[in-house]
């Protein structure tokens, strides 16, 4: 059986009002896991608890109960985290470095040396785009750029997970293409990915599988394929089918038009975010909860 990459059970996290005799629930009992190799879309709205599910994986917070496991390891251990890559909505650079001697001083503090390190500075300013600009200060990137230095150095480690907070936040839509397709090939790479993003359109593009949570709650979880499909409806798609044949669906097509072949035979698709807007609309609190940040 395969080991996930993410492992997330039971997982509930509650977080004291200091001063005050209440609490804030953050996740509830949430329980799911990330096989190698997928992007993984967890979504949700503002203050549904996925910022907290992520920073209990990543080991930045304990969870209140429950585990979470980076393959099969704890990942509130130290050891855990050695193949894992992670880029923050806001990342922070030092502006006066340049993007050649931003990935090589994180390559130092990843062990790297010598012609190594040089030969991984390289590989990763040519994967994401940036070598006419490596000697450029950082304080002169585009909001897209400063992202995809952040996701070189995000990868410098080799990562075989790489957790990205709304890597696209902010950017405009030629710089989210550019780093939608940086994506796709870290899963070319065959690195894990899981991704929180607000926008649904680009998760419906790239993610095998997403998790939509709701005031901490895991409300709808599978494969993206089968959540947007529409149940009781199927699509037809015909080659050469004259007006007539159109008419009369239902009857033995293949018999009276031998010429019509029948391409794909599927259900349509819902969009992402209508289909998210539709599981996290106007839901009812849960009792002895709150909504959470």
């Amino acid at each position: 059986m395969t080991t996930p990459a993410i492992a997330i059970r039971n997982l509930s996290k509650v977080f004291p009002i200091p001063f005050k005799r209440e609490r804030v629930v953050a996740v509830h009992d949430l329980s799911l896991e990330v096989a190698p190799g997928q992007v993984y879309g967890l979504l949700g709205p503002n203050g549904s608890g996925k910022s907290t599910t992520m920073k209990i994986v990543l080991g930045l917070i304990s969870p209140s109960a429950g585990r979470t496991e980076i393959f099969g390891r704890n990942s509130q251990l130290v050891d855990s985290h050695e193949e894992v890559g992670f880029l923050p909505e806001n990342p922070y650079f030092y502006k006066y470095l340049t993007g050649f001697e931003t990935l090589k001083f994180y390559a130092r503090l990843c062990g790297l040396s010598g012609q190594a390190l040089r030969d991984k500075v390289g590989e990763l300013l040519k994967l994401v785009r940036l070598e006419d600009a490596r000697d450029r200060r950082l304080g002169g990137y585009s909001k897209g750029m400063l992202q995809r230095i952040g996701l070189a150095q995000a990868l410098i480690q080799n990562p075989r997970l790489l957790v990205l907070d709304e890597p696209t936040a902010g950017v405009d839509p030629r710089g989210s293409a550019e780093i939608r397709d940086l994506i796709v090939a870290c899963k070319e790479r065959g690195i894990t990915v899981l991704l929180c993003s607000h926008l649904l359109g680009q998760v419906q593009e790239i993610c095998d599988r997403i998790g939509i949570l709701d005031r901490g709650v895991l409300v709808r979880e599978g494969k993206l394929e089968d959540l947007i499909s529409i149940e009781d409806q199927t699509e037809m798609i015909f080659e050469n089918a004259p007006p007539a044949l159109l008419a009369e669906i239902g009857k033995l097509m293949a018999a009276s038009y031998p010429e019509a072949r029948l391409l794909e035979q599927k259900k349509p698709r819902t969009t992402l975010e209508r289909y998210f807007l539709e599981v996290t609309y106007a839901r009812p609190i849960p009792d002895g909860g709150s909504e959470s940040t």
